[in-house]
Formats: C-alpha cells, structure tokens, sequence
C-alpha cells in the first residue's frame, strides 16, 4: 500500500512565518534591531545557517534590511508601501485633508470598537501609559511632544483591535501624518479651551475602551475627529478671511 508523502515545511520556512507573525503583531516595529543571530537562534531552537536562510528570504521581500557590521533592522516596508503616493499628494493638495480625516473617522472608529471588545489586560494598560503620556505633553505646552503622545494613543487604540489591517493601516497613515497632525495641534491648541476640549475628548476614548464600551469608544473617536475636522476647517476660513482683508488694505488709494 502506498503511504501520500508528507510535506514537510522545511526550517527556514517555519522561522519566516514566525517573524512574519512578529512582524504583523505589531511585536516587531519599523525600526527595531532584530536580537543577535546566536540569540535569536537559540530562542527559536534552530541552527544559525537556518536562521541566516529565513533572514535573508524577508530581507529579499524587503521586510528585513540587513546593515553590514550593523545587524538586521525590520523595515517600514508595511508602511511606505500604502504611504508614499499619498503624502506628497496630501502635501500639495489641501483639499484632500477632509477626505483624511473622514477616512480616519471610519478606521479608527471601528478599531475603537474593536478594542473596546477584544483589549487584553497588557492592551489596557499600555492604553493607560499613552494617555499618561498625553496628559504629561497637554500639561507641558510641547506640540512636538504632544504630536507624538496622540500618535502614540491612536495606535495604540488601532493594536488593541486585535485586527491585523486595522493597526498596520492606521500606523501607515500616523506615519505619513505625523507632520499633519503636529500642524493639526499647532493650529488647535492655539485657543485654550480647545486644547481642554482635545484632552477630554482622548480621556474618553480610553474610558470607553477600559470599560469595555464598543458603541461609545466608536462615538467617541468620530465625535474627536468630527471635532478636529470642524476646528481646523474654522481656522482655515478664517485665515483666509484675514489674508483677504490684509490686501484690501494694502490696496486702499492713498
């Protein structure tokens, strides 16, 4: 009797799908080092030329980047695939910015929802440090910091879906906005009350999601970008509406 032959994967084949899923999880960032080749070997109780195999088949993809002498670095691949177009688009276009933030509205709202339900003790309390950290850079009147805090507390938000697209997506987009959304705080932190309205409108993302609140974490994520949209919108009107005036003047007969 003849036996079907088993397909066996071979080694470097199991350690690519096992980086991949640390890549993909969100374990393994854009940027970060991955541990030494002897460590790394152990950890995953494989030979180091198995090892080197399954780097170099991702590096070959271009989601490792090998560095001479420097070791191997997780690439933002992910990211800059979705990204690069857009960004000099969103740069030199300015109408695109709603379309942004209505696009925004609908992912990052679903993966609050998400998050409200699925968010893991270890999701919850990172959630509690970003918005610590946010709370820190509102108290401390830095936009740099401040840029960086939010962009932190949505992906956050978007890993503690659970949804694989949900968070690679939104970190795409966070990237590729991060100068967007540092202009966005220095136009909208320019009026007092609307930094407080920005503080109370994070806190209630993160209460919605610690009490496992779906259809509130949802609406409160639209309600704050619905709020950053109609803000930003004001502010650009009234811009206009003064450069206007400016000329004007400087046209007035003499």
């Amino acid at each position: 009797m003849a036996y079907p032959k088993l397909n066996i994967p071979k080694l470097s084949d199991v350690i690519v799908e096992q980086l991949e899923k640390r890549i993909l999880d969100g374990v393994l960032k854009p940027g970060d080092r991955l541990p030494p080749e002897r460590q790394l070997a152990e950890e995953f109780g494989v030979s180091r030329p198995s090892l080197r195999e399954a780097i170099q088949q991702l590096a070959s993809r271009g989601l490792l980047s090998s560095r001479q002498g420097g070791g191997t670095w997780v690439t933002d691949r992910l990211e800059t695939a979705f990204s690069d177009p857009w960004e000099k688009l969103l740069n030199q276009h300015q109408d695109l910015h709603g379309d942004l933030l209505e696009f925004r509205r609908v992912l990052e709202g679903a993966a609050a929802r998400g998050a409200a339900s699925r968010a893991t003790p270890a999701d919850l309390l990172r959630l509690e440090h970003c918005v610590s950290q946010l709370q820190d850079a509102y108290d401390g009147g830095d936009l740099a910091q401040q840029a960086q805090a939010d962009v932190r507390f949505h992906q956050a938000v978007a890993e503690a879906s659970h949804n694989v697209l949900f968070a690679h997506l939104s970190g795409s987009l966070l990237a590729m906005l991060h100068r967007h959304v540092k202009d966005n705080i220095a136009d909208l932190f320019a009026v007092g009350e609307v930094a407080d309205a920005l503080r109370a409108q994070h806190l209630a993302i993160w209460e919605a999601i610690r009490d496992k609140q779906p259809d509130a974490a949802q609406q409160a994520v639209e309600q704050h970008l619905d709020f950053v949209a109609t803000t930003l919108q004001s502010r650009r009107r009234q811009a206009e509406r003064d450069a206007r005036a400016r000329m004007r003047l400087e046209h007035l007969e003499p």
